[in-house]
């Protein structure tokens, strides 16, 4: 069963006293069913992004703990910053990662929304997809006139709070208000510029962002308001679609930025904003010097934008995934102003378990000590897997130096596509490695389970059957993988580099031994269970898809045969 899990962004308007970020982070780290993934101050807007992730309920006990806590020790009577806020706790949006509906996520907002208001005595708007009228459903509207204008917001029927006092009694004046709510994963997103006008970053802010600017007659600044003939004031849309924006000087490094939040990035993903930004700064005699990504990112963000600045050099985009952040990084300039640590900033490494990929990271010499020590584990599923991220490994790099061939220019996008996917097989492949001796131990685990009572007895059995129909599918789906390296091996042997094409033959050679390998296994574990209709299928498809293999590695080392006996004439 997928695990329930939501994200939870809480900004807290202190970013310059450690002493009081981390009591108010301590809560966080001390609640129960939830982890810490991500601090990260900012001294000039004064300002904290804090990131953790657990089971929804977990979630909002750690989330009102820390709203608790926040306003115990922050003061906003006192508080200064660059950035727009109204309360001690900002903003607390709710973020569904997995195993959770928005709807749902917004009903746990509520929740917490609910208990803050009443609990604590903090007015509550509700906001997003939480929002409880259309009008409050966009953040800047929910936090016009900031901490200083709440006494006269109070004042306004159509924006009292949702939860919590709507007077600005001696509590909320220390407190201010929170916005609390449900929202699709959201890219906190600033763009370096090398200029320290705040005009002139809020006029490229404004270019960018989908609600764009005031619409006006003549000069942009003085000129007359348009407006339509309802009386309502016309905007011109910026060039980004879900984004959101505003420029602002941070003294800590004495530029302007562009602030943006880019709220759907598969609308408008990073490297696209980025781009934009470098063009429409360009127009107005601005040069982008870097960015800065605030919080966590998904990796896919920063593969995609690695991607694409390769594809605008017309190199192949197949390369690793490290290889990829790193074009990434220097391409969008995220080194700027502070080092970009891929571990502590991107949420699938942080989420990642200890122990991740323990076999797969070791050195060669290691794992083949480890291999060759009396440990049962890692075996010959583990061996077949490896060999077969070898195999395609090979594969892959024909199709890279294919792509790069002279005189092949017009081909790199052919050659690019394969070394993709050969990079995606090469993976999975490598977590396999590890996952077979997951398998193995899960299969140990059963039988060290106690079997005191009939109950017991009967968990203990169910627990080894599970463990053992999956120490059967993890070797099965590298024999399916291994088909699919073979397949791109042979594409490689026919059209790639003659150059390179007995490391196609070796690629090939791998992949069979990796299918022959696992199919092994497959046939091995298959002793152990009890469903035998399962166990039989499983064999008798590993072992069709192994005949397939073995035929077209035959057909590759012919080709490879060939090839290499013309070269030699």
């Amino acid at each position: 069963m997928e695990r329930r899990l939501i994200e939870c962004v809480p900004n807290f308007s202190e970013g310059r006293d450690e002493k009081k970020i981390k009591l108010i982070t301590d809560v966080i780290e001390q609640s129960e069913g939830v982890k810490l993934l991500n601090v990260d101050p900012g001294k000039a807007t004064n300002r904290t992004v804090v990131t953790f992730v657990g089971e929804p309920e977990a979630v909002i006990e750690a989330a009102y703990k820390a709203i608790k806590k926040a306003s115990e020790v922050i003061d906003m009577r006192k508080h200064s910053g660059e950035h727009p806020r109204m309360g001690a706790t900002d903003v607390c949006p709710l973020i569904p990662i997995s195993g959770v509906t928005m709807e749902e996520t917004a009903a746990y907002a509520h929740k917490l929304g609910k208990r803050v208001g009443k609990e604590l005595g903090i007015p509550v708007y509700f906001y997003e997809k939480a929002a409880t009228k259309p009008e409050r459903a966009n953040l800047a509207n929910c936090r016009a006139g900031e901490y200083e204008g709440l006494s006269k917001k109070f004042d306004d029927a159509n924006w009292k709070p949702d939860e919590g006092p709507d007077k600005f009694n001696d509590k909320v004046a220390g407190t201010g208000a929170t916005a609390i709510g449900a929202r699709d994963f959201l890219v906190a997103y600033n763009v370096n510029l090398n200029t320290a006008s705040v005009r002139r970053a809020n006029s490229v802010a404004y270019d960018l962002r989908e609600k764009g600017r005031i619409k006006r007659n003549g000069d942009p600044i003085t000129g007359e308001v348009v407006k339509d003939d309802n009386g309502n004031i016309v905007w011109e849309a910026g060039s980004l679609k879900s984004v959101k924006g505003i420029g602002w000087f941070i003294e800590e490094y004495g530029i302007a930025q562009v602030s943006l939040n880019l709220t759907n990035i598969s609308i408008t993903p990073i490297h696209v904003a980025f781009d934009e930004a470098c063009s429409k700064a360009g127009e107005r005699g601005i040069r982008v010097t870097g960015s800065e990504l605030i919080g966590l990112v998904p990796l896919n963000a920063i593969l995609d934008a690695g991607k694409y600045f390769l594809k605008k050099q017309s190199l192949s985009c197949g390369v690793s995934e490290s290889e990829l952040i790193k074009i990434a990084v220097k391409s969008l300039g995220l080194d700027d102003l502070t080092p970009f640590k891929p571990e502590e900033r991107i949420i699938e490494y942080l989420l990642q378990e200890k122990g991740y990929n323990r076999l797969a990271g070791m050195t060669l010499i290691g794992f083949a000590d480890e291999t060759a020590s009396e440990s049962p584990a890692p075996g010959g599923g583990s061996i077949a897997a490896y060999v077969g991220a070898l195999g395609i490994s090979l594969a892959t790099m024909v199709a890279n130096l294919s792509a790069s061939k002279r005189g092949w220019d017009e081909r790199w996008e052919e050659f690019s596509d394969v070394a993709e996917k050969g990079q995606t097989i090469k993976d999975r492949l490598l977590f396999l490695v590890d996952e077979d001796t997951r398998a193995f131990n899960m299969i140990m685990d059963g039988f060290g389970m106690s079997k005191s009572n009939e109950a017991e007895t009967v968990a203990r059995k169910q627990a080894i059957e599970a463990a053992t129909r999956y120490a059967m599918q993890v070797p099965f789906e590298v024999v399916k993988l291994s088909s699919e390296a073979m397949a791109l091996c042979r594409v490689m042997a026919e059209t790639g580099n003659p150059n390179s094409v007995s490391d196609a033959g070796v690629g090939a050679a791998c992949c069979r031994a990796a299918a022959l390998g696992a199919m092994l296994n497959v046939q091995i574990n298959a002793g152990g269970l009890d469903d035998k209709a399962f166990a039989n299928n499983l064999i008798a498809e590993a072992e069709a898809l192994y005949k397939s293999i073995v035929d077209a590695e035959n057909a590759i080392m012919e080709t490879v045969k060939q090839k290499i006996a013309g070269s030699a004439s």
